[in-house]
């Protein structure tokens, strides 16, 4: 979550589900450097990943919001 590019996507997730496309006008890294942090998110249980043919959509986890509370000291889960 300390990467300014994760907490950028964790930020734009917060506000509902959207594409890897959508995210990609977001951020100014190169769509390889996004997927790589997508993957280091989806590997911390922070996103979730949905396949809709050729695309992807990506989404908070259900319990994301308890996780990273958990990851920061003196916050509580309900933020």
């Amino acid at each position: 979550m300390a990467d300014p590019v994760r907490w950028t996507v964790l930020e734009r997730l917060s506000a509902g589900p959207t594409c890897v496309c959508h995210l990609q006008e977001h951020v100014t890294v190169p769509a390889n450097l996004l997927s790589y942090h997508l993957k280091v998110l989806r590997e911390a249980g922070l996103v979730a990943a949905t396949r809709r043919g050729r695309w992807v959509d990506y989404a908070l986890a259900n319990d994301a919001h308890d996780r990273m509370g958990a990851a920061l000291p003196g916050v509580s889960a309900a933020v």
